[in-house]
């Protein structure tokens, strides 16, 4: 599941108010499909321990990686560009 959909769903719990689609949206930090939501709020009923497990940062870390290494990827392409250029 999307790690922001479960962030809004723990700030919601922080501050002691039962986790629905409507509520988990209204505290989303960027746009989310609603099947997502519904997906995330349905895990949490049927599980909420669930939610506890999940942490935002090794995600992040990940997505950190995987940027720079596509950044890496990109400066590569354009140095073999600017090569085939300056022939």
């Amino acid at each position: 599941m999307n790690a922001v959909v479960f962030d809004a769903i723990k700030a919601l719990l922080d501050e002691g108010k039962i986790p629905t689609v409507a509520l988990t949206k209204s505290k989303l930090t960027q746009p989310i499909p609603l099947p997502v939501i519904i997906a995330a709020v349905s895990q949490y009923k049927n599980n909420p321990d669930s939610i506890h497990n999940l942490a935002k940062q090794p995600q992040q870390k990940s997505e950190t990686v995987d940027n720079s290494s596509q950044l890496d990827r990109i400066e590569a392409k354009l140095d073999r560009l600017l090569a085939l250029l300056e022939k």
